[in-house]
Formats: structure tokens, C-alpha cells, sequence
């Protein structure tokens, strides 16, 4: 069985889409984008690894942190600008 990422409905093993919310079920590497078998160690495509860290569920790798996206100068602002009264 496995757990979809995006509504947590249990679909069969080899499913490709989760039978509730339709959200694909593959997996991903976070470092290419590549899709990975269930049992990939590794990203056939990059190397890099696929542990718990190196694997993002393919309906959440569009969304990452603010960090990533938001301007150096623009986060400053925003910061300094809570502590103000």
C-alpha cells in the first residue's frame, strides 16, 4: 500500500495516481526532478541519493520555502520591519 502525500488515502502498491484526490503518486528526485522506482537508492539520472531527505512525493516539490525565492534585500525589509512598533 502506499500513502498518498497530498490527502494521506492508502492506494494500492504500484499505483500511479491516488484513487481519492487523483494526485500522482510517483516519486522525485529533489535534486533533478527525475521520476524514481519505489526501491531507488539512488536518482538514475543525477546519483544523488534518495533517503529520507533526498525524496520529495511529486504533489510537493513545487512548493518550497521562502528563503529560496524571496530576495536577499526584500526578506531584510520584512524583518525589520516586525520589530518596528
Amino acid at each position: 500500500m502506499s500513502a498518498c502525500a497530498r490527502c494521506g488515502h492508502e492506494n494500492r502498491a504500484h499505483a500511479k495516481f491516488c484513487e481519492e484526490c487523483a494526485a500522482p503518486l510517483a516519486r522525485r528526485c529533489t535534486n533533478c526532478g527525475s521520476e524514481l522506482t519505489p526501491t531507488a537508492k539512488f536518482c538514475p539520472e543525477c546519483a544523488h541519493p534518495t533517503g529520507a531527505t533526498g525524496v520529495v512525493p511529486a504533489a510537493a516539490s513545487r512548493f518550497t520555502t521562502p528563503n529560496s525565492y524571496t530576495p536577499k534585500h526584500l526578506a531584510e525589509k520584512i524583518l525589520t520591519s516586525k520589530s518596528a512598533p
